[in-house]
């Protein structure tokens, strides 16, 4: 049985960062990048399963039931793009996967910018899943269970508001599955909601997330890298309106954001998201910026999102509290917490290099974390970023 059974097994970022391409820049094109920042060596053959993966893939169309739920729980999202996801079927020579004698991945996703964002999450959770099936490395359910049980009361006793972000790296689609059950039945309002826009029209929950680094690395490479940010900003406001009002602040580093984040801005999104970096500090140079443009951080919010479990995250919320809102969007450690020894994967796929048009030349995409060692793109580009930016 194939891996990835629904359109809707994929983050909600996919569904909002492809309509706002599709509404501003319908005509541009990317290219994604594989990354395994542990290097592994994959098994003989790997690359042929997972092709084969993708292949199924092609199959998968949105039912009437799930476009219903799109159009009931995503309002955002208007008529004209869910009859496109009904529409739509994923194309598998977008994507070219070969691996080396040394057993190294390489996966590239190319195409329209609008279609070829649907791959990434699919890519990730198929490649990790695939990997543990493959060594045979079978999950402790009765530990996955306890334990999330226990990480799912304990934040709902410290009054913990909080979302499942976990399908790029979950050890399984079923144990995903699993766990979204158990936060639902032990954390009762506590847990918000989940990214998995499957699992939240299977399980009834709010489907919740962000936009992602790729929307502001493609501003980057279109408009530069001082007006990166600002841009990206005022092209989510211009497609949302006021919706999804959370921003990501580490594509080049916190501390440019803030240099870029206006009164203006400050005021139309709700929350700013951390993904990178010390988490404390983070929150206090949030709450400085914002009562430098003269806005009261406790009618705002924080998402945190980097590397979480339930003991961090309730570590940070008493760092914040009765000083800005608190949010949490917990991933791999929910998804991915299934016996001792099973180490989670780390991989990603960024946004590599775009154009805004077929026939444009290619510009490279960067992202410059908050923490050394995590910067992804050419090395020389990297470097013009970061001379750009003043950062070196």
């Amino acid at each position: 049985m194939a891996i990835i059974r629904s359109i809707l097994d994929t983050d909600l970022y996919k569904f909002t960062t492809s309509y706002a391409y599709s509404k501003l820049y319908p005509r541009a094109y990317g290219q994604f990048r594989f990354i395994d920042r542990a290097k592994t060596r994959y098994p003989e053959g790997f690359a042929e399963l997972l092709r084969g993966e993708l292949q199924q893939m092609a199959q998968l169309q949105l039912t009437r039931d799930e476009a219903q739920f799109l159009a009931r729980e995503l309002p955002y999202l208007p008529p004209t793009y869910i009859d496109f996801v009904r529409g739509f079927r994923f194309d598998p020579d977008e994507v070219h996967i070969s691996q080396d004698e040394e057993g190294q991945l390489s996966i590239v996703a190319e195409g329209l910018l609008y279609r070829v964002t649907l791959w990434e999450t699919p890519i990730l959770a198929l490649v990790s899943e695939l990997y543990y099936k493959v060594l045979g490395v079978e999950p402790d359910l009765a530990y996955a269970e306890q334990s999330i049980i226990a990480k799912a009361q304990r934040l709902k006793e410290e009054g913990i508001t909080f979302s499942m972000f976990g399908m790029r790296r979950r050890f399984s689609s079923d144990i995903e599955d699993r766990v979204t059950r158990l936060l639902k039945e032990y954390s009762g309002t506590n847990f918000y909601g989940t990214s998995n826009v499957y699992f939240a029209y299977k399980h009834g929950l709010r489907v919740s997330g962000t936009h992602p680094h790729e929307w502001v690395q493609f501003h980057g490479a279109m408009f530069g890298y001082k007006m990166a940010n600002y841009m990206a900003m005022e092209d989510w406001i211009n497609v949302y309106d006021g919706d999804l009002g959370t921003v990501l602040t580490d594509t080049y580093t916190t501390d440019v954001f803030m240099q870029n984040f206006s009164k203006k801005h400050a005021m139309l999104f709700t929350s700013l998201r951390h993904d990178s970096g010390d988490p404390l500090l983070f929150a206090d140079k949030v709450i400085a910026r914002y009562r430098e443009l003269r806005v009261d951080p406790q009618i705002k919010y924080i998402i945190f999102s980097d590397s979480l479990d339930a003991e961090r995250a309730i570590e940070i919320a008493k760092h914040c509290k009765g000083r800005i809102g608190t949010s949490f969007g917990i991933g791999t450690n929910f998804s991915n917490d299934v016996g001792a020894g099973i180490q989670p994967m780390n991989i990603v796929m960024k946004l590599w290099k775009c154009k805004m048009t077929e026939k444009d030349k290619w510009h490279p995409c960067v992202k410059l974390s908050d923490v050394d060692g995590k910067h992804t793109g050419e090395p020389e580009e990297i470097d013009l970023a970061q001379r750009t930016l003043g950062l070196i």
